[in-house]
C-alpha cells in the first residue's frame, strides 16, 4: 500500500502539537479503579508498505522488518508470525512509528537499533530518535537525534541507512535526510557525531522539497578483526552526480568510487557477497512510487571495475530490492521496483549476475501470453486480488508492486522474503527456479497489521464489525480472527467514513476517494455483504477530485446525508440528503458545506451537523438544518462527534490538540437536548475520539470509549457512568501512536473496544478476565438427513456456552463464512441449497477468549430431475 494517501489528511489528523506530561492517571473522578485489559488485532494481515526486511547474520531465525508508519516487527519462529515492538509509541510521540532504518548487531544478536522518525517537513515538530535494545526490542533506550528522520519520506525503501560496524560493534553509522549528511556513534549509539570529513549530502530532492540524502551504509567485514574497526566502508548517497563513497581508513578519509556509473540514477541498495563485489540497485527515482529507468552494477572492488549486469541488457526498469545468499555468494537476486504494468520483475542469478532467470515470461506467440514460474498462496490475506480478476499478461494478486527490499535468508538458502506495497511474501523453495521449477509464494505477514484506520462500526447484529481505511477501502469483518475479502462494487481506494442505519443494521453506506465521475459511495442493504454504487452527490467530470467526506444513514435508514470534501471556494459541493439510498440527491440548506454530520440513533428524521465551532440540527431527515446556540465548542475536530444508540438527542463531542490550531477549546462535551446545549464533561482535558459499547452488568447507560487526556495522561479511558469517572484501560506498554480517529465499542460485548490506529491496524482490547477461559465451546448439531432428496437442508444446534460475544459462523460448500445469531447458546441457519452429489456444511464456533471449534456436517443431494 501507498500510504500516499496520508499526504492529504494527516495536515488536520496527526499533527498534534505533542504538548502535555504527568503521571498515569488510572481514573478521573469518583470511583477510581485499576483494570488490566489484553490488546490485540482484528486481523487483516498486512495492509501497508514494508520498506525493509533484516536478517541478522549470526543467529538463525532472528530477523527484522520495518514498516513505514507502521512500527517495527522481530519474527517468531516458533509461532511463524511476526510481533510489533513499538506498541508503546503514545500519543504524544506518534512520529516515533515511522521507522527510517533498522539494525540489528551481528556480534551481539540481543542489541538492536531503530532510526525512528516518520517526517521531516512540518507535519510534525519531532525530532528523530534513535531507539537501543539489549534485549531484541522487549525494552528500549533512546537518543534524541538533533534532525528529523522520513520513515514515510521519498526512498524510504533504500537502505539501509543505520548500520553497525561488524568487527567492532560499539560503532554504528546513520546516514540522514534534509542535508544533514552521515553520523557515527561509537558508544553503543548512545551518542552521535557528524562525520565532518563526509561532506556528500546528495543533490536529489523529493516532492517535499527535501533531500533524501545519505540512503545506506555497508562494511566491507573483510578488512577488520574482531575488536578491531571495519577499514573499507561503503555509503550510498542520493545523488544523480557521484552516489557512491568509501573509506579504507575506518572513517577516516572518504573518497568518491573511482569509475562509478554516470546515469544519473540514484543507488537503492548496496550489498558487498564477501568475494570483493559490491553490487548495486539504481533507479532513476527515490521511490516507492515512482519507476522509470534504473540499471544493476558490479564493482570488483579487487580491481576497480565496474560492469553493468542488468537483467534487461538496458536502462528499460527501475530496481529496488537485491540480496545476495550469504552461503553461495555467486547467487544474487534483483526486483524491479514500480513497472506497474504488467507485473514487476524479479530475477534470480546464480553466475554472479552474468545470467538471469525472471521469475515470469512474456511472449505474445504463446497462448497464455505470460508464463509465470511462481505461484502465489494468499489465503492468508484473500483480499490482496482486490476483488478483482484480471485478464492476462496482468494477474491477481500481482507478483507484487514497491519490491524495495528483498532478502534472501543467511542460513537457508531456500528462503526469501520481500516487502511490496501491501504485504510482505516469502517462499521456502527458492532454489527451484534454478532447476527449472516452480518457486512457491505465499503471504508472510501474520503477525503485521499496519493499516491504516479511518472510521469503525460495530452494529447491534450482523459482521461485529465493520471498517474504513486508507489504501485499501475497507472490509466487513465477520470473523475477528481471519482476515476477510475486501468490499469492492464500488473499490474505494481510500474509504473516508462509514455508518449503519442503527434500527436497520442490514442498511450500510460507505464514502471514498476517487476521481472523475467514480461514485464514492457504496450502499449494502444486506449488512455489507453485498454492494452496490450510489449515485454522486453533485456533478462530477473527468477532471473532479472531489473526495468522499462523511456520511449519516437516519436511524431506520430512511434517510441518508452526504457531506463530500472538495469544490473551490466559489463553487464548494454542498451537504445533500437522499431518501432513496443515494439514487437521488438534493442539497441541503442551512448547514455549510464539508460540515461533520452525524445521524439520532433514535428519531429517524433527526440529524446533526458542526463546523467551525457551530451545531447544527435537522429534523426533516437532512433537508434543513438550523444552527443551535449552544457555544464554546471547539473550533474543529479531530474525529467524529456521536449520538447514544437508544436515547435520542443525547451526544458527545470531542477534540484534542492539533498544531495547526492551538487556540481551540479541547475537552469532552455532551448534549441531552440534541445540540440546543452542551455541558463540558468535567476532568476530560482532551478527547481525540468517543465512541459506546454496551452497558456495564447493571448499567442501563452504554460505556462510553475515549482516546483521552484525563488527570494529564493521555489513554484509552472508558466510562461506565455516563461520564461521571474514568478508567484507563490501557498500560504504557499499549499506547498504539495516533490512535485519534475513531473508536467504538461493542454492543455486544461489554468492555471490548476497537481502536483505529494509523499504521497500526485495528486495535481490539478485552478485559483481561474475560480471556481466562481455555475451554473450547462445545457444538451440538440436530439431527439431518445425512442423505436427502430435498433441494434444501437447515443446520440447527446449541454451543454449551453463551461464547461470551464470540461468533457461530456456517461455511457452506467452502463459500464465505456466515454468521448464525445465539439465543440461549442455539443457533439456526435458513434454507441451504443443495447441490447434486456431495454438500458440506462446516459450522464454526469461536469464544471470546478465542478458543475454536468446528463440526462438519456431509449431505448428498440425490437429485431427482
Amino acid at each position: 500500500m501507498s500510504k500516499k494517501w496520508l499526504g492529504l489528511i494527516l495536515v488536520s489528523a496527526l499533527s498534534l502539537s505533542l504538548a502535555g506530561t504527568g503521571s498515569a492517571a488510572e481514573a478521573q473522578g469518583k470511583g477510581k479503579k485499576k483494570e488490566t485489559y489484553e490488546w490485540g488485532r482484528v486481523k487483516v494481515v498486512g495492509g501497508g508498505f514494508v520498506p525493509g526486511i533484516i536478517y541478522n547474520p549470526s543467529k538463525k531465525d532472528l530477523i527484522y522488518a520495518r514498516t513505514d508508519i507502521g512500527g517495527a516487527y522481530r519474527w517468531d519462529p516458533a509461532t511463524k508470525t511476526w510481533i510489533q515492538l513499538l506498541d508503546s509509541v503514545s500519543f504524544e510521540e506518534w512520529n516515533m512509528l515511522g521507522v527510517e532504518s533498522l539494525a540489528t548487531d551481528p556480534v551481539d544478536p540481543d542489541r538492536l537499533y531503530v532510526a525512528a522518525g516518520t517526517y521531516t517537513n512540518d507535519w510534525t515538530d519531532m525530532n528523530g530518535v534513535l531507539l537501543r535494545s539489549k534485549d531484541q526490542g522487549r525494552t528500549w533506550k533512546r537518543t534524541e537525534l538533533p534532525f528529523k528522520l522520513g520513515g514515510n519520506m521519498p526512498g524510504r525503501s533504500m537502505g539501509e541507512r543505520l548500520a553497525v560496524d561488524p568487527n567492532n560493534n560499539k560503532v554504528l553509522y546513520l546516514g540522514a535526510r534534509s542535508g544533514n549528511g552521515l553520523w557515527r556513534s561509537t558508544d553503543y549509539g548512545e551518542t552521535w557525531s557528524r562525520v565532518e570529513n563526509f561532506t556528500a549530502v546528495g543533490n536529489y530532492v523529493d516532492d517535499y522539497q527535501d533531500r533524501v540524502g545519505v540512503a545506506w551504509v555497508t562494511f566491507d567485514a573483510q578488512t577488520g578483526s574482531k575488536g578491531k574497526t571495519t577499514q573499507t566502508i561503503y555509503v550510498g548517497v542520493a545523488d544523480t552526480n557521484r552516489s557512491i563513497y568509501r573509506s579504507t581508513d575506518g572513517g577516516a578519509t572518504w573518497e568518491a568510487v573511482p569509475g562509478q556509473p554516470e546515469q544519473g540514477f540514484l543507488p537503492h541498495h548496496g550489498v558487498l557477497d564477501g568475494q570483493g563485489n559490491l553490487y548495486v540497485t539504481y533507479n532513476e527515482g527515490a521511490g516507492p512510487y515512482n519507476g522509470g529507468r534504473g540499471a544493476v552494477w558490479k564493482l570488483d572492488t579487487k580491481t576497480g571495475a565496474w560492469k553493468d549486469i542488468s537483467p534487461t541488457g538496458s536502462t528499460d526498469s527501475p530496481y529496488g530490492g537485491l540480496a545476495v545468499d550469504a552461503q553461495h555468494p555467486d547467487t544474487l537476486m534483483v526486483a524491479t521496483m514500480n513497472k506497474w504494468w504488467p507485473d514487476d520483475h524479479i530475477y534470480r542469478s546464480t553466475d554472479g549476475g552474468e545470467t538471469w532467470k525472471p521469475f515470469w515470461t512474456l511472449d505474445y506467440a504463446k497462448d497464455p501470453v505470460r508464463e509465470n514460474r511462481f505461484t502465489i498462496d494468499y489465503s492468508l490475506s484473500p483480499w490482496l486480488d482486490w476483488g478483482q480478476e484480471k485478464q492476462l499478461p496482468e494477474i491477481a494478486p500481482k507478483l507484487g508492486w514497491m519490491i524495495g527490499d528483498l532478502e534472501i535468508d543467511p542460513f537457508n538458502s531456500d528462503r526469501m522474503m520481500y516487502g511490496t506495497g501491501a504485504t510482505l511474501y516469502g517462499s521456502e523453495n527458492l532454489t527451484a527456479l534454478d532447476k527449472g521449477g516452480t518457486v512457491n509464494i505465499s503471504v508472510a505477514a501474520e503477525g503485521i497489521e499496519e493499516t491504516a484506520i479511518l472510521g469503525l462500526v460495530s452494529p447491534p447484529s450482523g459482521a461485529p464489525l465493520l471498517s474504513a481505511m486508507g489504501d485499501i477501502g475497507g472490509f466487513r469483518h465477520e470473523d475477528l480472527n481471519r482476515a476477510p475479502e475486501m468490499i469492492t462494487n464500488p473499490y474505494l481506494g481510500t474509504s473516508t467514513d462509514l455508518d449503519y442505519a442503527e434500527k436497520n443494521p442490514d442498511i450500510v453506506v460507505r464514502v471514498g476517494n476517487a476521481d472523475g465521475s467514480a461514485p464514492r459511495m457504496g450502499v449494502s442493504t444486506d449488512n455489507g455483504r453485498t454492494w452496490r454504487p450510489a449515485a454522486n452527490a453533485w456533478a462530477s467530470g473527468a477532471e473532479d477530485r472531489t473526495s468522499g467526506g462523511y456520511a449519516a444513514l437516519g436511524a431506520d435508514g430512511s434517510a441518508l446525508l452526504w457531506s463530500p470534501q472538495g469544490g473551490t471556494p466559489e463553487a464548494p459541493v454542498p451537504v445533500s440528503y437522499s431518501t432513496d439510498l443515494g439514487a437521488t440527491w438534493t442539497p441541503s440548506k442551512g448547514i455549510p458545506a464539508g460540515a461533520h454530520i452525524s445521524s439520532d440513533r433514535v428519531n429517524p428524521l433527526k440529524f446533526y451537523g458542526f463546523s467551525g465551532g457551530t451545531f447544527y440540527v435537522s429534523t426533516d431527515g437532512g433537508a434543513t438544518f438550523t444552527a443551535s446556540a449552544a457555544s464554546g465548542l471547539p473550533a474543529k475536530l479531530t474525529s467524529h462527534f456521536k449520538a447514544v444508540p437508544g436515547v435520542e438527542g443525547d451526544i458527545w463531542l470531542g477534540a484534542a490538540k492539533d498544531n495547526s490550531d492551538t487556540v481551540s477549546a479541547y475537552g469532552l462535551w455532551r448534549s441531552t437536548d440534541s445540540g440546543q446545549t452542551f455541558t463540558k464533561v468535567a476532568g476530560v482535558e482532551e478527547a481525540a475520539t468517543v465512541g459506546f459499547g454496551k452497558a456495564a452488568p447493571g448499567q442501563d447507560y452504554m460505556a462510553v470509549y475515549s482516546y483521552a487526556k484525563i488527570g494529564g495522561q493521555y489513554g484509552i479511558y472508558r466510562s461506565d457512568n455516563a461520564g461521571a469517572s474514568w478508567t484507563r484501560i490501557n498500560d504504557d506498554a499499549h499506547q498504539f501512536g495516533s490512535a485519534n480517529r475513531t473508536i467504538t465499542g461493542d454492543p455486544r460485548v461489554y468492555g471490548r473496544v476497537y481502536v483505529g490506529t494509523n499504521g497500526l491496524g485495528i486495535v481490539q482490547g478485552d478485559p483481561a478476565d474475560s480471556r481466562q477461559d481455555t475451554n473450547a465451546p462445545k457444538i451440538t448439531l440436530d439431527p439431518v438427513d445425512r442423505s436427502s432428496d430435498k433441494g434444501t437442508a437447515v443446520i440447527s444446534g446449541s454451543v454449551n456456552e453463551e461464547l461470551r460475544g464470540g461468533t457461530v459462523t456456517l461455511t457452506h460448500n467452502g463459500g464465505a463464512p456466515v454468521s448464525l445469531p445465539t439465543a440461549q447458546g442455539k443457533f439456526k441457519s435458513g434454507p441451504l441449497p443443495l447441490v447434486k452429489g456431495d454438500n458440506e456444511v462446516m459450522v464454526r464456533a469461536v469464544d471470546l477468549a478465542g478458543n475454536t471449534s468446528v463440526r462438519t456436517v456431509k449431505i448428498k443431494y440425490k437429485y431427482r430431475p
